[in-house]
């Protein structure tokens, strides 16, 4: 089969084709660029098997980044299989504002709770190589893509297994940060994710679980002065600010994502000033 054959085939079957040229340029090592002046191309039986499949997997929902085994965030090329969650863009705005407050921070050092592929820990380690970072997640399938892409940057950090705060009794950082499952159990939105990790999604319930469990523990592993920083459904902004104030914690925060919606709050621990 010819790659414009190829490209057809996807377009019958529903699939876009700047991702039809992306699954084709990824299996050739080729850019789109080329594609485009080659279509006439022959394609081997195997290749074509592999691109046939891929195409009616990304026609049934599955995530573009699983397929190409990659994604990209804050300018890393991020391994993603499906034990994690796929880096979302919003979730770069998490780490700009960690790496503001890190500049002001008691203590050059962050924890990322819940880390999945690693994706905000690695992005603020790049950043800020003088930084401590630590990073736990509760499934040990996970930590192994992080790791993986710890390696593949030469990025050190410490990946540790534990639900949320479990794995780090006794330490106290200057920065928490966490991107956890937020999204309510009965979200329609659920049913177009069914290819990504469930228990990085939602919680169930109210969605909450995981943030309620987050604020409640984050006071005996922050310094005086520190922040907590999370990602939030974009209606969840007053609860989490109600959390953090429940808590003791100060000058609640939220800041807009790219879209104008409120998707991360935060709030200092015993502020110092």
């Amino acid at each position: 089969m010819r790659i414009a054959e190829l490209l057809s085939f996807a377009r019958q079957a529903g699939v876009d084709r700047l991702d039809a040229q992306l699954l084709v340029g990824h299996l050739l090592n080729r850019q789109r660029t080329w594609l485009l002046a080659h279509d006439d191309q022959a394609l081997t039986e195997a290749q074509t098997t592999q691109l046939r499949q891929q195409l009616q997997q990304r026609a049934a929902g599955w995530p573009l980044a699983y397929l190409l085994g990659e994604r990209e965030f804050c300018g890393l090329a991020l391994q993603v299989t499906p034990d994690v969650l796929v880096p979302r863009p919003e979730t770069e705005l998490l780490v700009e504002w960690a790496l503001e407050r890190l500049a002001a921070a008691p203590q050059d050092s962050l924890v990322d709770l819940g880390t999945g592929s690693g994706a905000i820990a690695l992005a603020v380690q790049h950043r800020r190589p003088a930084t401590a970072v630590t990073a736990s997640d509760a499934s040990a399938a996970a930590l192994r893509v992080a790791e993986a892409n710890g390696r593949r940057h030469g990025l050190s950090v410490e990946w540790l297994h534990g639900d949320w705060w479990a794995p780090l009794h006794g330490r106290r950082y200057g920065l928490a940060v966490s991107n956890p499952p937020y999204v309510a159990g009965d979200d329609p939105h659920l049913a177009a994710l069914t290819h990504e990790p469930r228990s990085a999604l939602t919680p169930e319930g109210d969605g909450l679980a995981a943030l309620r469990r987050i604020v409640e523990g984050a006071p005996e592993h922050l310094l005086p002065g520190a922040w907590l920083l999370l990602e939030h459904g974009h209606d969840q902004a007053d609860a989490v600010r109600t959390l953090l104030a429940a808590r003791g914690f100060a000058r609640a925060q939220t800041r807009p994502d790219l879209a104008g919606l409120p998707r991360c709050t935060g709030a200092v621990w015993h502020p110092v000033d």
